[in-house]
């Protein structure tokens, strides 16, 4: 067995060091204090999770994500999460058992065996809000204001929104009397853009030739708002069902463009991320110099439903160690001020000390023989004793 250095992390493992880690806590804190003044009440789901309650109607790609082991004392698979909105379902479900809506925002480690991007980290820090036992499409838009206000807050400009409605393609689907095996197949191509492989798959289908149409207009229904409208042209003749996700598209962009005039809106038809379990809008935010989503959500109706309520719900979630990235603060920790007190057995001094850690004031006590002093500690003050009282001084 090959010996790593003791120091190594595993590929996609990371450690936040102090100023950093500074950063990340200070916008946890401003966020959740966000999503409370908005109703959005905090909960800690558990880290670790029976597996069949971890993957509920979540799909095979979060099976693929999930670190699992066997519990050494009931002998049942347990997992790691990898995403905390199996657990939210299950505890508005279960342990809630509200009748009116009810809003909930999380925040913590999940683990992916595999990154979804090269290079993204295995360890991401997700935070999120929900909506649970609304329908309408009122708590769609109101977790997108939420998502958006998010960002701003973070100081992230020039936001793209990619807007779809996963329930056009399950609902040509059910229509051309696709099997289980075959919609996932065309979904998979789909979802790599692939539109040589597409063709030669529609084309191997027993299908109606109108819907075989339809199918490969999907990917080309791809831009702004004018893409919107031909597709309200091409699907005129179609399903009261996909009129409708149409219609709740143009809706919700119509609200957000009055309610953020200066969001730039985009609509995808073919993107069915999180399709397994999404069951209505699905939505994600962008920026320009980041070449991938930083945040995303979408409806998913049914997820409660294993737990014992199949109440409709619909949130967003992000990786709050990755939004911290994209906008760190000018200045870092060491600009802030740090008094120095020495090592002296003095009541006065004790009393000071604490009196200033109160009022949220940084106070490092020197130590007994420590290598450093005031300088190797980044001090910016000290405490020193004149006249019988103690006075603090800056420090050149």
């Amino acid at each position: 067995m090959l010996q790593q250095d003791p120091w190594l992390l595993p590929d996609g493992i990371e450690e936040i060091l102090p100023d950093d880690a500074v950063h990340l806590e200070r916008l946890r804190r401003k966020l959740l204090d966000v999503f409370n003044s908005w109703g959005y009440k905090l909960i800690i789901p558990p880290l670790v999770d029976y597996l069949a309650s971890l993957l509920t109607g979540t799909g095979h790609e979060l099976d693929l994500q999930t670190f699992k082991f066997t519990d050494p004392l009931s002998g049942e698979m347990l997992g790691i999460r990898a995403d905390m909105t199996p657990q939210v379902a299950r505890i508005d479900a279960h342990n809630l058992r509200h009748d009116a809506p009810t809003r909930l925002c999380y925040v913590g480690s999940v683990l992916h065996t595999v990154s979804e991007v090269l290079e993204q980290s295995r360890s991401p820090m997700q935070i999120g809000a929900e909506i649970y036992g609304h329908k309408g499409r009122e708590s769609d838009l109101e977790v997108i204001q939420l998502m958006l206000e998010m960002l701003a807050i973070i100081g992230l400009e020039d936001i793209h929104l990619d807007l779809g409605h996963v329930g056009i393609y399950r609902a040509l689907s059910k229509q051309a009397g696709l099997s289980l095996q075959q919609e996932n197949e065309l979904f998979d191509i789909l979802q790599r853009k692939a539109n040589t492989e597409l063709v030669a798959l529609i084309d191997s289908y027993i299908i109606d030739e109108t819907i075989k149409s339809l199918f490969l207009k999907l990917p080309k229904l791809n831009g702004s708002k004018e893409i919107l409208t031909t597709a309200i042209e091409i699907f005129s003749k179609e399903s009261t069902e996909i009129q409708q996700s149409l219609v709740d598209l143009q809706t919700l962009a119509e609200q957000l463009a009055v309610m953020f005039p200066r969001l730039s809106i985009n609509f995808d038809l073919a993107e069915l991320r999180g399709y397994h379990y999404h069951t209505g809008v699905i939505f994600a935010a962008f920026i320009p110099k980041v070449g991938r989503e930083i945040a995303r959500g979408g409806r998913y109706d049914n997820i409660g439903g294993v737990f014992g309520r199949a109440r409709p719900a619909t949130g967003f979630s992000a990786d709050l160690k990755f939004l911290a990235s994209l906008n760190k603060p000018k200045t870092d920790s060491m600009d802030e001020e740090i008094i120095f007190a020495p090592v002296v057995n003095d009541l006065q001094l004790f009393e000071i000390i604490r009196d200033l850690r109160a009022k949220g004031r940084v106070v490092i006590q020197q130590l007994p023989e420590q290598s450093g002093g005031a300088k190797e500690l980044n001090c910016t003050a000290i405490l020193i004793k004149e006249n019988e009282k103690w006075q603090l001084m800056p420090l050149n």
